[in-house]
């Protein structure tokens, strides 16, 4: 019988950087983080795209009329109706977080929402989502904390990251419908 060990401890947030590259350290997560000057769209990044292989991100954080909050991560191609999205969600019609909810929620600022900020939110209160096409590809790219940077991760990594946060996310075919 082997024995397991403990949870690793979740670092405190706000979670910087440093403190994520460290986390994904301890954990055993290969990655590798190029930084860049900052991106604040899709289109802004296409040049970073090109040097990086695997999935490209883009990611929304929204909420609905009662106040849920949800991140989507998904790949930078993937086209999201979010006028119909709430019906698939099963929760009130959707709408993009404000910067002050976002901060509070993830520890993060617009143009710089991450898959990585969920360490910012030990209470879950944000529900998470992987786009199924995004979920395809081995290598997966996220900023780290800031959109001043671009970290690379395995498929498989990104899964043990949410694993040790407690999570396991919904992934949705969001071409499914359309």
């Amino acid at each position: 019988m082997t024995a397991s060990l403990p949870p690793l401890p979740l670092p405190a947030p706000p979670v910087t950087r440093k403190g994520l590259l460290t986390f994904l350290d301890a954990l055993g997560i290969a990655h590798t983080t190029h930084d860049h000057a900052p991106v604040f769209t899709v289109a802004e990044s296409e040049q970073i795209k090109a040097h990086m292989p695997g999935g490209h991100t883009k990611n929304l954080f929204l909420k609905d009329k009662k106040g849920n909050l949800v991140l989507i991560s998904a790949e930078h191609s993937t086209r999201i109706e979010l006028k119909r999205l709430h019906e698939r969600l099963g929760c009130g019609r959707l709408s993009f977080g404000s910067a002050e909810r976002l901060e509070d929620a993830l520890g993060v600022t617009p143009g710089s929402v991450t898959a990585f900020a969920l360490v910012n939110d030990p209470d879950r209160r944000v529900r998470f989502i992987l786009d199924a096409a995004l979920m395809m590809h081995e290598t997966l790219n996220f900023h780290p904390m800031k959109n001043d940077a671009t970290t690379a991760i395995s498929r498989a990594g990104l899964l043990a990251f949410l694993a040790a946060l407690g999570r396991e996310p919904e992934i949705m075919d969001f071409t499914a419908g359309a």
